[in-house]
């Protein structure tokens, strides 16, 4: 199965190369300096030149303070690119596999929301998002639209790498505690979007195989409750760590709104395809340990390059 992969140093568009290794899946990763996601004409083009079985569409403006100043840059990467994409999906007649955001969601929900909760995005980035949706459902591709939220892994720009590299400098970090969500493996991501792909691909035009899924991990937490957890196994496995110093998202204001309340139910998925994911803090272990790993490799490097100069 050849699936196309916009993106390619994301960190879900690594995981999904990852994933496929040694499968039947081969992997053609769409990214610059070959297309660029702000002429989304030219993504179009490549993605027909590729000839895909499928496609993930996993590239994305995730830039989410940035895009309050860009607001038109980010539109053009989130907004109008997905509906070329899914053009491309709709002439070629093969899937869509794109994925989107919690962020559609204004976050003042008591509970988690469901897949047909009406959208009101707070900031640009979840406008242009949510924008990227509509183009896709009105696109006539035959498409799963994955929302999920607070993404991170071993490699990339995530919260838990961000966490470990500042508990080098400091001792205590304020972290915000009013917020709620779902920490969801970019790791995960990956499978389950193969997974997703293959079955559409399968199923190609069963209408209960489309449309919106939420697809997060299992279970919920604050940033400061996922920051602890962090630490907790950093200190288990010699990684940096720090103490937590919780505090409201008024004490640490952004240029961008973020919802208070981040929580996907995902029944739907599992419904529809059997598909369920993990626990956050298994997760998280998984993450902790291919850092803690690749460090010790790195160290390893170095003391040998150390060493091999001294002989010199």
């Amino acid at each position: 199965m050849r699936i196309v992969v916009t993106g390619r140093s994301g960190q879900v568009a690594r995981a999904l190369a990852e994933r496929a290794a040694g499968s039947d899946v081969e992997i053609v990763t769409l990214a610059r300096p070959d297309v660029d996601l702000t002429d989304p004409d030219s993504v179009a083009i490549a993605i027909h030149g590729a000839a895909p079985d499928a496609i993930i569409s996993a590239a994305a403006w995730t830039a989410v303070d940035q895009a309050e100043a860009e607001p038109a840059a980010a539109m053009r990467v989130n907004g109008t690119a997905p509906g070329r994409i899914a053009d491309a999906a709709r002439d070629l007649g093969v899937p869509l596999v794109h994925l989107s955001t919690d962020y559609v969601f204004d976050g003042t929900k008591a509970g988690a929301y469901v897949e047909t909760d009406r959208p009101g995005p707070l900031q640009v980035y979840g406008a242009t998002k949510l924008e990227g949706e509509r183009r896709i459902a009105a696109s006539g591709a035959c498409h799963a639209i994955l929302r999920t939220s607070w993404v991170y892994g071993p490699t990339g720009s995530n919260f838990v790498l961000t966490m470990l590299r500042a508990a080098e400098a400091r001792p205590v970090l304020r972290v915000v505690a009013d917020q709620s969500g779902a920490p969801t493996s970019a790791l995960d991501i990956a499978e389950t979007a193969l997974a997703v792909a293959r079955r559409l691909a399968e199923r190609h035009g069963d209408p209960a195989s489309q449309g919106v899924f939420h697809m997060t991990a299992a279970g919920e937490a604050t940033w400061a409750d996922f920051a602890e957890a962090i630490f907790a196994g950093a200190r288990a496995r010699g990684l940096p760590a720090a103490e937590v110093e919780r505090i409201t998202t008024a004490e640490y204001p952004r240029p961008a709104a973020r919802p208070a309340n981040s929580r996907l139910h995902c029944e739907r998925l599992g419904a529809a395809y059997g598909l369920r994911l993990p626990h956050w803090r298994v997760s998280l272990e998984s993450v902790l340990d291919r850092i803690a790993a690749e460090r010790r490799k790195m160290q390893g490097v170095q003391g040998a390059a150390v060493e091999g100069d001294g002989r010199t």
